[in-house]
This record gives structure tokens, C-alpha cells and sequence, in this order.
């Protein structure tokens, strides 16, 4: 080895090296750092945004146990698509807005098809498809129509699918009371008003029944009626119980809520202070005929709620809410998912500061006058936030007992309790 032209050498790789070492460090220095950050899915018609169509895109993936509360039960995962969604929303003017919504729900190993189009299995079908008009100048009223979501009786009867604090919405499904039985997945046919005026905002509907729902009574103690009443005439033959009215009123003491959609927010994640007491009523002149006189009665519920989501400290969230239901169909009626008699349900969780994780409870407790004991739900999770609501998991141990419509009845005759833990994995976009 020629040492004179290594010792010549050393200083030029020296500072070949040490040029080359500042301009990787300049090049890591000057490359920006990746924002994960959610950015909405949204296409700008005009420079200044104000003209836009917005894109949302979500799933909801589960894996559940079979029921654990009945005897000797052997362990099984099942997985299922809980909610595969697509929504676009599009304003071209402050005065209208369009907005379409479809998707399907609950497709299970249960339902799957061979090909996909034996049309045993849940397919895409429509959600919402309404329009809307700013009457006012200000926020005070706007009215629409279509197949739409503006729902009254309580806030979680509104509640949002992206953003719950619970896993899902509880179970049996009493805010969603009308799922079914005359509507379209939660959603009527109908008008709607809605407004906001400084901390108080309000949604009205009137509605058509769906003509083709779950109409039968499922009470233990029988009731002859039946939610047809749309489907049979008065003696003189006239048609009736075409018309549904409901609404939802509601006071927000602090930071105030959108309106712009009727979806409400489960949790704000600290975000936001939000404290609201709200009320809301569904009216159904002559929705159920009696099948012993041959005379019609009316549906009348209504609710009182309170909704609590605020931050206590740095990055924590203190989530709580409860509601109060008076539902009346008629002498002992009970339906898929309420019936006449009272509920009421509560739920807590709270967000750990610095953390990623909300553990929760929530509990519903209903008397129903067709049922001889309490039908009772709970439910204990913890959510972990991966990226706020645009991604994460839940677990959750689910239970409902006295409720013959959710377990049926076991062997002997009894009504069987259910107790199920459920896992989901949501993302939306």
C-alpha cells in the first residue's frame, strides 16, 4: 500500500465525507414531517370552498362470541360487517343542500350468498336521500324532504354511527323504536323543518308510515292490536293513520351543536364543552287497529334527555347521558324494540388524560306492561382511539336479560338471557 498518497488522500475523504454527512442531515432537517392528521374527503367547486361536495366512506368490522348465557354453550367467534357506508353531501348555494347516503348492514356468515346475488343477503339500499331549502337569512329555519333522518323523541333517536362512545347503539334498540316498524332502516319518508336560534335549536318531521314493517304485537300478555292501522279504513271507509309527527327540542347551555346534519355526535373527544337538556315527542293518530272492536288507537311517546361531553382536564373527556321514555301503543302492546310502558337509559365514560384509551358503561332499564318482569340491558367497554374517531377498536361485554325478542326462550320455556363480548374495528374516511 502507498502510505504518502493515503496520507495525501485522508484529508480530501475527510471533507468528502463530512460534506456528504451535512448534506444528509440539511435533507432530514428540510423533509417535513407526515401529517396522519384526517383531512375530509372533500372536492371544492369553487376557490373559496363555500361551493363543495363531501365524501364520507366508513366501515364497521366485528367479531362477536354466540350467545355465553346459555347452558353448557361452546365458545364460537363469529365475524360480521356490521356497516359498510357510503355519503356525499354536496352545496353549490347557501341556500340548498342535496345529500345521498346507502350502504348495508349486518352481513354474516349467516347471510352471505354463493355469488353475491341470490338476494337472500343484505344488499346496498338506500339510507337518506333528501334535499333541503334555507327559508330564513339566518340559521332559524330550513326545510326539506325525502327519505331522511330527522328523527324526534330523543338524541340518540338522531345518533351519529361515526362517532359513537359506546360500541353501537344500545340495544334493544328504544331510541330507534320506529326501525322497522315504519320506516326504512330508522329513516322516513316525509318533511322536515329544522332551526337554530342562538342556544336553542329544534327538527320537526311529518311523516308517511311504511307499509310493510314488523307490525305484530310481541307481548307476553296480549294485546289484539297491531301497528296496521294505516292498512285498515275507518268503518265509514275512510283511509287513515297516514300521517306521522315527531320532533326534538333542545337547549345547548355552552359550546352549541351543528345542525347542518341530523347526525349527533356520541363524543366530542374533548374538543368541545357541551351541556344539553332536550325533549321530543312521535305521534301517530290511529297507527294501530284493534283486531277484537275493529276500532283504531293512537301511538304517543315521548322524552326528556341530557347530554354531557366535556374536557376536565389536559386531553381527557368526560362523556355521560340520560334519557327518560314514555312509550304508548296501546293496552299491552309491545313492539320489536319498545312498547307501552316507560324506559330509561344511561351511559358514562371517560377518556384518560394523555391516553388513548375511554372505558364506559351504559345501562337501559325498561317496564313494559305486555312483559311480567324488567327487561334490562348492559353493557361495560373500552375504546381505543388509534386515530381519533376516523380509527379505532372497541371491546365490549354486552348483556339483556327478561327480553324474550332479543333471547327467545331456552329449553324449559324460559325466556333465555343473552351475554355476548363483541369486538369492532371502525375506520371512516
Amino acid at each position: 500500500m502507498n502510505t504518502k498518497l493515503l496520507r495525501r488522500s485522508l484529508p480530501l475523504l475527510v471533507f468528502c465525507l463530512g460534506l456528504s454527512w451535512n448534506m444528509l442531515a440539511q435533507e432530514n432537517a428540510e423533509k417535513p414531517e407526515v401529517d396522519h392528521s384526517y383531512k375530509p374527503l372533500t372536492l371544492k367547486l369553487s376557490e373559496d370552498g363555500k361551493k363543495y361536495v363531501r365524501f364520507i366512506i366508513w366501515h364497521q368490522q366485528w367479531i362477536q362470541t354466540n350467545n355465553l348465557a346459555v347452558d353448557n354453550a361452546t365458545l364460537q367467534l363469529t365475524h360480521l360487517a356490521r356497516r359498510s357506508r357510503f355519503l356525499a353531501f354536496a352545496q353549490v348555494s347557501p341556500r340548498f343542500l342535496i345529500l345521498t347516503h346507502f350502504g348495508l348492514n349486518n352481513l354474516t356468515p349467516g347471510n352471505l350468498t354463493s355469488l353475491g346475488n341470490n338476494g337472500d343477503s343484505p344488499q346496498l339500499f338506500l339510507h337518506d336521500a333528501w334535499t333541503e331549502f334555507k327559508v330564513s337569512n339566518d340559521d332559524a329555519l330550513y326545510i326539506g324532504g325525502g327519505l331522511h333522518y330527522w328523527k324526534g323523541l330523543t338524541r340518540l333517536a338522531n345518533q351519529s354511527t361515526l362517532n359513537f362512545m359506546t360500541l353501537d347503539q344500545p340495544r334493544p334498540f328504544i331510541h330507534w323504536h320506529s326501525l322497522a316498524i315504519t320506516d326504512q332502516f330508522a329513516r322516513h319518508l316525509g318533511i322536515y323543518a329544522k332551526g337554530q336560534l342562538g342556544k336553542f335549536d329544534y327538527r320537526l318531521a311529518l311523516n308517511n308510515p311504511g307499509r310493510n314493517g314488523l307490525q305484530n304485537d310481541r307481548s307476553i300478555k296480549g294485546s289484539n292490536l297491531t301497528y296496521d292501522g294505516f292498512a285498515q279504513p275507518e268503518k265509514s271507509g275512510d283511509p287513515t293513520g297516514n300521517t306521522i309527527i315527531e320532533g326534538y327540542f333542545r337547549y345547548n347551555f355552552w359550546d352549541s351543536e351543528s345542525i347542518k346534519l341530523p347526525y349527533q355526535v356520541g363524543s366530542y373527544l374533548g374538543s368541545k364543552k357541551v351541556f344539553g337538556v332536550g325533549a321530543g315527542f312521535f305521534a301517530h293518530p290511529n297507527g294501530m287497529y284493534n283486531n277484537s272492536t275493529g276500532e283504531h288507537e293512537s301511538v304517543t311517546h315521548f322524552a326528556v334527555d341530557a347530554f354531557l361531553d366535556m374536557p376536565l382536564g389536559t386531553n381527557d373527556c368526560l362523556n355521560a347521558y340520560a334519557a327518560f321514555m314514555s312509550f304508548n301503543y296501546g293496552e299491552n302492546y309491545v313492539s320489536r324494540w319498545a312498547g307501552t310502558g316507560t324506559a330509561i337509559y344511561g351511559q358514562v365514560g371517560y377518556k384518560l388524560p394523555d391516553s388513548r384509551f375511554m372505558p364506559y358503561v351504559a345501562l337501559q332499564m325498561a317496564n313494559y306492561d305486555g312483559f311480567n318482569d324488567t327487561v334490562t340491558g348492559f353493557d361495560a367497554g373500552l375504546n381505543y382511539f388509534i386515530l381519533g374517531h376516523n380509527a379505532k377498536l372497541t371491546l365490549e361485554y354486552h348483556t339483556i336479560n327478561n327480553d324474550i325478542r332479543e333471547g327467545g326462550t331456552d329449553a324449559d320455556g324460559n325466556i333465555q338471557n343473552v351475554s355476548q363480548i363483541r369486538l369492532q374495528a371502525h375506520i371512516f374516511l
